[in-house]
């Protein structure tokens, strides 16, 4: 589209006039953001030659081939002889930081009277050196803790799929739940290897950012899902029939790609300025992303009321006896303080926090590890540290010993050792005798052998409709 001074807008025109008055190329990039994107290089190219209009005549480049006064978004660069580079000093203030302005940008007029892509490595941000360390230090604890995260996670789930005395819903919706942090850790760490190529490459960066946001935001709906099924089977008990395993797979995976779908399509219609980015632009922060951060504060309420509602119910339930059944909910009561950060209660506290000064580097660190290690508490809790997953390695070992003690002629009864329950009822005796309480036990340990825990199905050895 080619613009003509006199269909210029008065706002232009005045525009204009002070960029005559201004030799100021930032100037020129600020003012001009208020533009429609579809017209924004027209109108920049045309606020630039103009700007430079006396200067083709003055140094006689209108007898010889040279590259038009053009605008690269970011500055007006003067019309340029072929083959010759051009030096502008760089810009004190970008974007709210401040860079060195004693060195300068270059761009290259070729031989054919176009412009190079502008070289603006010599613009540093005078806030880069200082704080590059920081970065590279909290990305290493990033990246370590989401290794160490990993490695429990898929420990965990494959515990869980490997033994058939294990499968029940309580222990299919832990499974999604670490399936989900596997998910987000892999392409948290993929997405930053590969962020650097994503400059030529938008379509990398859409499918890739839009995955990352997706995966992340299922860790707080199965977070949800756990808060959830803990709140029906302490509280709402006579509705626990209604709700099966589909339900929960509908909500932990159905429901955020709902939301990441609606946030996906509003971001490419909205003008993200993609030009003043050097890597992918859908990875800066914008007011559309809360089409899912709302959601997400929604689900940690959620999660704080059924954490309080299952406190009161289980303290109320210890004040009016004192049995074996209070004595189990009482340490019940007790994993429920473990299983706050489980229900992502602890995300709170890392919504918002300085930016400047000695406590952003605090802050920053703090951060790093408690989100890079929620996977691994997860799996710690929900598997490692849970009694009967400990019970149910403590014999499988017994009797893996035993049939290599005796040979090949116990390997028939140790065939059907996968189908052993720690929940028999000589075991379950023994098991009241809790050493470590886990988070997933937190409904009491009677709750957990009924049909509604199993979803019709044999757990723990106890056959069910």
């Amino acid at each position: 589209m080619d613009f003509d001074l006199d269909s210029l807008s008065a706002d232009t025109r005045n525009l204009l006039y002070e960029l005559g008055l201004h030799n100021d190329s930032h100037l020129l990039n600020v003012k001009s953001s208020d533009f429609n994107s579809s017209d924004k290089k027209d109108l920049l190219d045309l606020i630039c030659k103009q700007k430079h209009k006396y200067e083709e005549n003055i140094t006689g480049l209108g007898d010889g081939k040279y590259c038009n006064a053009s605008s690269d978004f970011i500055m007006c660069w003067p019309p340029t002889p072929v083959n010759t580079t051009t030096y502008l000093k760089c810009f004190s203030e970008f974007l709210g930081y401040k860079y060195d302005d004693t060195e300068n940008a270059s761009r290259e007029c070729l031989w054919n009277g176009t412009w190079s892509k502008t070289d603006y490595s010599f613009c540093k941000d005078i806030t880069e050196n200082s704080t590059s360390e920081d970065v590279i230090t909290t990305t290493t604890i990033y990246f370590v803790g989401y290794t160490l995260s990993l490695v429990a996670l898929s420990i965990a789930i494959g515990i869980f799929i490997y033994f058939k005395d294990l499968r029940c819903l309580r222990n299919t919706i832990h499974t999604n739940l670490m399936f989900a942090y596997i998910l987000v850790y892999a392409l948290w760490i993929l997405t930053l290897i590969l962020e650097r190529s994503f400059e030529n490459d938008m379509v990398a960066c859409v499918f890739l950012v839009t995955l990352l946001h997706y995966f992340h935001l299922t860790t707080f709906f199965w977070m949800f899902v756990e808060g959830l099924y803990l709140y029906i089977l302490v509280v709402e008990t006579l509705t626990r029939e209604n709700f099966k395993l589909r339900i929960y797979i509908t909500v932990g995976w159905g429901l955020p790609l709902v939301f990441i779908f609606i946030w996906a399509i509003t971001k490419g219609f909205i003008e993200t300025d993609a030009w003043l980015y050097t890597n992918c632009p859908w990875m800066q922060p914008h007011t559309v992303d809360w089409v899912f951060q709302g959601p997400i504060t929604i689900v940690l309420a959620l999660n704080s009321f059924f954490l309080i509602a299952i406190m009161w119910v289980l303290i109320t339930k210890l004040r009016s006896a004192n049995t074996l059944e209070t004595q189990q909910y009482m340490k019940a009561a007790k994993a429920l303080l473990v299983l706050k950060p489980l229900l992502g209660v602890t995300y709170v506290i890392t919504i918002a926090g300085p930016t400047t000064g000695p406590t952003a580097n605090v802050f920053a660190y703090a951060r790093a590890v408690l989100l890079s290690l929620q996977g691994f508490t997860v799996a710690l809790f929900y598997c490692f540290l849970n009694t009967e997953v400990q019970n149910t390695l403590k014999h499988h070992f017994q009797n893996w010993r035993t049939n290599k003690s005796l040979g090949p002629r116990r390997m028939r009864t140790g065939s059907r050792s996968k189908d052993w329950s720690p929940r028999s009822r000589t075991e379950s005796i023994r098991l009241t005798e809790w050493t470590v309480v886990s988070a997933d036990e937190a409904a009491g340990i009677h709750l957990l052998n009924t049909p509604e825990m199993c979803n019709g199905k044999k757990c723990n050895g106890n056959l069910v409709e």
